[in-house]
């Protein structure tokens, strides 16, 4: 490898090169965000890790359960996988080129968290582009391990935290599941006080509040939350390692040559993974860390443990209908929208706040989960359909040419040939 000072220029990737299946799954991702994301438009951030909301109608109740069970906390993890596997990919293609990738990656983080403190600020706050950069400048210190090693590493992040809590949890309901109850002393009154004040704020914000109101809300929970961004960051760093694993051993380019592994995925992990997320749902869907913190943390750990397995079980089975002619016409329509992943994720939270939002429509709190749900999907499918007419003219989503930019340091063209041509 030559120094960063006589490397050859780096320029991104054209489009006849890219994987397609890493398109296919983040067009796949982008719908599964959408479902969890769409919920928290509005309903307080700060109620994420309180379950399902109370109070639904039986159905809304039982579609809440379902993306409860099987998308919620599955489809960040593919996401993070995805992202895993790009670093990988183009880590690869910059050693194949002889040029200088550190400088590379470093620009590109720097320029994903610029655009994620933007969404987080100005936007939405449930961003998750601020963790993925800060995440980004970690795996550099990865780069070099062997792929056994990176993924070795990515289990043991994501894997033996979320072992300790299920331990922890179940051993707290085991020794004493009332020792946790309300006590009832100053300190717990105060702190109580403190969140139910900070909920209403956030509630009044986003309700009756302007935009500046709720980009002040938006600045106070990104820096009030930076502790559980930091514990995040842990099992996000874990799952990206996990990413370039899968794709430096050649399991997703080359499918039918890893059979052994992907059985695996599909028959065992997916299974065991829906065997644990029902496990924590006959736990609790409800979480009360005030009268039964055991339980609730029981019923997380447990479903912490089964996202990954599902996601990789999403991931294979994704892959293996690629390979059919059915699944590659049906999931293949789904790549340009996974092409402009970053453009749609964000308009996704720009649509979303401007529906329930105060300074928007004013729906917060008014629709129906059957209804945000169907919304999602809507959205989504207009996604696609747009996507694809984009890049029939662009290279590149609107966002995405703007990441590149910062990336490679020049701006690229952003047209195609033939929408160049007379």
């Amino acid at each position: 490898m030559r120094s960063g000072e006589d490397a050859r220029p780096a320029v991104p990737v054209a489009a006849g090169e890219r994987l397609v299946s890493l398109d296919v799954l983040r067009g796949l991702a982008l719908l599964g965000i959408g479902l969890m994301n769409v919920e928290y438009f509005g309903r307080p951030l700060r109620d994420m890790g309180q379950g399902l909301e109370p109070g639904q109608a039986p159905f809304d109740h039982a579609l809440s359960w379902l993306v409860y069970v099987f998308v919620q906390g599955k489809f960040w993890i593919l996401f993070s996988l995805l992202f895993g596997m790009g670093f990988a990919l183009m880590d690869e293609r910059a050693r194949a080129a002889d040029t200088d990738f550190r400088t590379l990656h470093l620009r590109r983080a720097t320029g994903l968290l610029v655009i994620g403190l933007a969404h987080a600020l100005l936007v939405w706050a449930g961003d998750i582009l601020v963790p993925y950069a800060l995440g980004a400048f970690v795996l550099l210190w990865f780069r070099d391990a062997a792929p056994e090693r990176q993924g070795a590493w990515g289990a043991a992040l994501y894997g033996l935290p979320a072992l300790a809590m299920v331990l922890m949890g179940a051993l707290w309901m085991w020794v004493d599941p009332a020792s946790v109850a309300d006590t009832g002393n100053v300190t717990d009154t105060a702190r109580r006080a403190l969140e139910e004040s900070r909920r209403a704020g956030e509630i009044a914000a986003y309700t009756t509040g302007s935009w500046p109101d709720a980009v002040r809300e938006r600045a106070r929970f990104l820096v009030g939350n930076l502790d559980e961004t930091l514990v995040f960051e842990v099992f996000a760093i874990g799952v990206f390692l996990l990413g370039a694993w899968l794709l430096r051993s050649g399991a997703i380019a080359e499918p039918a040559a890893h059979a052994g592994l992907h059985r695996a995925l599909r028959f065992v992990a997916l299974p065991a993974g829906v065997a644990l997320a029902l496990a924590s749902a006959s736990v609790a869907v409800q979480f009360d860390l005030e009268a039964n913190a055991g339980r609730a943390l029981l019923a997380m750990s447990l479903m912490l443990v089964a996202s990954p397995l599902m996601s990789l079980g999403y991931l294979s089975w994704t892959l293996r209908a690629l390979h059919t002619r059915t699944g590659a016409r049906l999931l293949g329509a789904l790549a340009p929208a996974g092409r402009m992943a970053l453009t749609n994720y964000l308009l996704q939270s720009l649509v979303g706040t401007w529906v329930f939002y105060g300074y928007g429509l004013g729906r917060w709190g008014q629709v129906p989960r059957r209804w945000q749900l169907l919304g999602m999907v809507a959205l989504f499918l207009v996604q696609v359909v747009a996507s694809r007419a984009w890049l029939a003219r662009f290279r590149f989503g609107p966002v995405e040419w703007l990441w590149r930019a910062c990336t490679y340091g020049h701006l690229p063209p952003m047209r195609t040939a033939t929408a160049r041509s007379p």
